[in-house]
């Protein structure tokens, strides 16, 4: 990470007392009210919804993109990944980007690399298809790191509403683009590079809403912007830091190494290509569920580390059941996988704003858990795929998503511990007071 000097803040563990109202109680200034945080909600919930249909589109389309361009199988597989790829290589970036252009003017820029990558893929190229691809992730990418770090500063006291909002959007948008682009391609007899364009339309839509923050930015005092303005040091040497990172991985390489092949299980399983497809969808939609619904009780009625193994369990459940009678319970094991994959991405996007003091910290944290998570995300799917063909079955591939839960459950209870990350001066063992309930311990 990047120095500014020698009093920049280096990162040790600090331990709450009281971790229900450490999860609820705000730190530092109080966020947005009224008309602007309504609307400066909505904002939220639109940018969300643009981080996966662009991406998630091209699934549907993948064969259909393959015949017209003559691309190999490998290249469409790659076609996929990239987006992955992009998330995880470029989220130590976004920090520095919020921190030079502002968090608001750097997410308005997302949207709009959205808005180019998918006018670039509109081109007759295939080298076009991919360079859009790489421009969509990448502003995917930053928006990913940012927008955490804004409901921490903007929303300290709806921490987990606005999480499970905007973990429900990000399943929400997966499952619309999932579940309605090749409906919508055979409708209108679009073909496939204009299909994919009209998912562009949606980020017009989020740019034009989120253009008047650059207005109405909340005022967070010259102390407090002038501490924002220096990264976090010494985070990477952070035990809790890497379990959130961990936590976040192991549930992204769980939810696309299982997106990525459960289709092809289900059909081979006998079930038709357009049931298995649906099947997908009909997972996503029971995570759109899952992921409002537990950032919101955690803290109320559950303790995360009660609802990370909550979560496995679920997932667990399901791949077991998927072993025993993949066709014929079917929509039980998917309403499973969907509810326990849906708590677990919105308890890891929690923990990135729970185990914060403040929204610099957050964003630091977050490009860490997203650089490493999204790149161990990637290697999924290729490995499932690797492990099915060297056993010639479908067996040994589900044991390992089934093992890979035990070490999620371990970093989720370790991650859930109710300790924040915090900055202490330099050459100094002692923390400094950041204020929020951290700083009484």
């Amino acid at each position: 990470m990047s120095s500014q000097g020698p009093a920049a803040p280096a990162t040790v563990e600090r331990e709450d007392a009281d971790t229900a109202a450490a999860d609820r109680r705000p730190d530092g200034p109080p966020g947005v009210t009224g008309r602007h945080a309504l609307w400066l909600g909505l904002g939220v919930v639109l940018l969300a919804l643009n981080l996966r249909p662009a991406l998630v589109a091209v699934s549907p389309l993948a064969d259909t993109i393959r015949d017209d361009s003559g691309m190999s199988a490998a290249a469409t597989s790659l076609l996929t990944a990239l987006p992955l790829l992009c998330f995880g290589l470029l989220a130590p970036v976004a920090p520095r980007l919020g921190r030079r252009f502002g968090t608001e003017r750097s997410l308005l820029a997302t949207m709009a690399l959205i808005c180019a990558g998918t006018a670039l893929r509109m081109l007759d190229s295939v080298a076009a298809l991919f360079a859009g691809t790489v421009v969509i992730g990448a502003g995917i990418a930053v928006a990913n790191v940012l927008l955490p770090g804004l409901i921490k500063r903007d929303f300290p006291a709806r921490a987990g509403l606005m999480t499970g909002l905007y973990s429900m959007s990000l399943f929400g948008g997966a499952a619309l683009a999932a579940g309605v682009t090749l409906p919508v391609q055979e409708a209108a007899g679009m073909n496939w590079r204009t299909t994919l364009a009209c998912w562009g339309a949606l980020a017009v839509v989020a740019f034009v809403v989120w253009l008047p923050q650059l207005r109405s930015r909340t005022r967070v005092g010259a102390a407090a912007a002038r501490q924002a303005a220096h990264p976090v040091r010494g985070l990477w040497r952070s035990p809790l830091a890497w379990q959130v990172t961990a936590y976040m991985g192991l549930q992204s390489l769980n939810y696309y190494a299982a997106a990525a092949w459960l289709p092809t299980l289900l059909q081979d399983s006998g079930m038709s290509p357009g049931d298995a497809g649906w099947m997908l969808s009909f997972s996503s939609l029971l995570g759109i569920a899952g992921s409002f619904v537990a950032p919101v009780i955690v803290g109320r009625r559950v303790r995360s580390g009660t609802l990370a193994v909550l979560g496995a369990v679920l997932c667990a459940v399901a791949y077991a059941g998927v072993l025993a009678a993949p066709v014929g319970g079917a929509y039980v094991w998917m309403s499973l996988l969907g509810l326990g994959q849906g708590a677990a991405i919105s308890l890891a996007l929690l923990f990135i704003v729970q185990r914060a003091p403040d929204a610099r910290h957050v964003a630091q944290l977050s490009s860490m858990a997203q650089c490493f998570g999204y790149i161990l995300a990637a290697t999924g799917p290729a490995v499932l795929g690797a492990v099915h063909d060297a056993s010639h079955n479908w067996t040994v591939p589900l044991v390992v998503l089934l093992v890979l839960l035990v070490p999620q459950v371990a970093v989720g209870l370790g991650a859930a511990r109710n300790r924040h990350v915090a900055g202490v001066p330099a050459g100094s063992s002692r923390p400094v007071r950041t204020g929020g309930p951290s700083a009484r311990s």
